[in-house]
């Protein structure tokens, strides 16, 4: 099967999940969350949708392995695993607030070969494969070309490890503040990563957030043009450290300025 073929099965998956995900918020309570930490919550749909991924993207694929925010297919380290995360926003969903997303990746070694991201709210499924550009249902996407900081419209993530975090709300964000032309919280990691590849925001950049939160989204960014790095502008210690910054590249390394001064607080 062919890297587009394959990816076009998945997206098929994801919007199945994402059906049942939208389904599921009419009759959701707030007795269905579990807390599974300071602020960092699950809900049965969560669990079953994983459930649903796994039995999905298994008879996909049946060689691969699983990396699930859940962790219900337990990890195993094949060359082929896939990286799920089956409601990315949870607590925007708790609220009944968009963008909540279903975050499908397809890796194989250390490389990501294909992302899917289905934000359900808008029914917008963001989706690419290795060498094959990116795409928002069906029609080709590329990040913005925003040459001045100035002019940037920029997206910030703040994780629940709030302790460690604590700098970046106390001094980056007041950094970012009057230098930009807007900053925006938005809850999702995947769908954030989205809105770079479509040109929405120009940077987008958070810390201490997992695989699963970001690993589709990345190639997404990725193939449509856009950089994706640690805070010091290494790609590869984004991906083993969970510190994220995203941009249309040009504007890369001009954000990355602002955070760097506080790097030995955040990480």
């Amino acid at each position: 099967m062919n890297p587009e073929q394959l990816t076009q099965k998945i997206i098929l998956i994801a919007q199945e999940a994402g059906s049942f995900i939208s389904e599921q918020r009419k009759s959701f309570r707030p007795e269905d969350v579990v807390e599974k930490g300071r602020y960092d919550y699950v809900s049965h749909i969560d669990k079953d949708t994983e459930l649903f991924l796994i039995e999905r993207l298994s008879a996909l694929l049946p060689e691969a392995g699983f990396i699930s925010e859940e962790g219900q297919a337990g990890y195993r380290g094949e060359e082929y695993c896939w990286i799920v995360d089956p409601l990315d926003g949870t607590t925007n969903y708790i609220h009944d607030f968009a963008p909540y997303c279903v975050s499908i990746a397809l890796r194989k070694g250390d490389t990501v070969l294909i992302g899917v991201v289905y934000e359900i709210c808008r029914r917008e499924c963001f989706y690419a494969w290795k060498g094959g550009g990116a795409y928002l249902n069906g029609t080709p996407i590329h990040t913005s070309r925003t040459t001045e900081t100035e002019k940037s419209f920029i997206g910030i993530g703040l994780p629940y490890n709030y302790a460690k975090y604590r700098a970046l709300a106390d001094d980056i964000i007041p950094g970012f503040y009057g230098s930009c032309m807007g900053i925006r919280l938005t809850g999702s990691a995947a769908a954030n990563l989205c809105y770079v590849a479509a040109g929405r925001y120009d940077f987008w950049f958070e810390a201490h957030i997992y695989l699963w939160d970001f690993a589709a989204g990345a190639r997404i960014v990725q193939e449509a043009g856009g950089t994706v790095t640690g805070f010091d502008s290494n790609p590869d210690y984004a991906l083993s450290h969970h510190i994220i910054a995203s941009s249309n590249g040009v504007l890369h390394q001009k954000a990355l300025e602002f955070i760097s001064v506080h790097n030995d607080k955040i990480l």
